[in-house]
């Protein structure tokens, strides 16, 4: 049986060092997607400590979409439960102070529910991407 000669070695010995170091590249590439991905960003304005453990799910989610401006704030928490956090308050119109209440999707990290509250109603949302 022959050998292969000693550049043909080295020549396949480096074809599989560079195989190896080409996985272990796309791995560590993976590795680090997933961990950026299951950290999700908090807004920026929250305040006071987050609730980490709050998630909305796609069940509460549509129920909530049910529930129609106005209604009383009592009937949105009921469906919500407590929220990731609240923003600081800002007036949306004159004279009237809103809260906002910061909802985390369960089954998308990176968008996030804003509920608008004015007093004791419910005065609309939004859904935030952040990236």
């Amino acid at each position: 049986m022959k050998r292969p000669s000693p550049q043909r070695q080295l020549g396949m010995r480096l074809f599989l060092l560079g195989g190896a170091v080409a996985v272990i590249a796309g791995l560590s590439s993976d590795i680090h997607q997933t961990i950026a991905a299951q950290r999700s960003p908090r807004p920026e304005n929250c305040t006071g400590a987050p609730n980490v453990q709050a998630t909305l799910s796609r069940d509460q989610l549509a129920t909530f979409l049910t529930i129609s401006e106005r209604s009383p704030k009592v009937e949105v928490q009921e469906v919500l439960q407590a929220p990731y956090c609240q923003l600081t308050h800002l007036e949306v119109r004159a004279g009237v102070t809103a809260e906002r209440a910061v909802y985390p999707l369960a089954f998308d990290p990176q968008t996030w529910l804003v509920v608008l509250f004015e007093g004791n109603e419910y005065a609309g949302y939004q859904l935030q991407v952040l990236r």
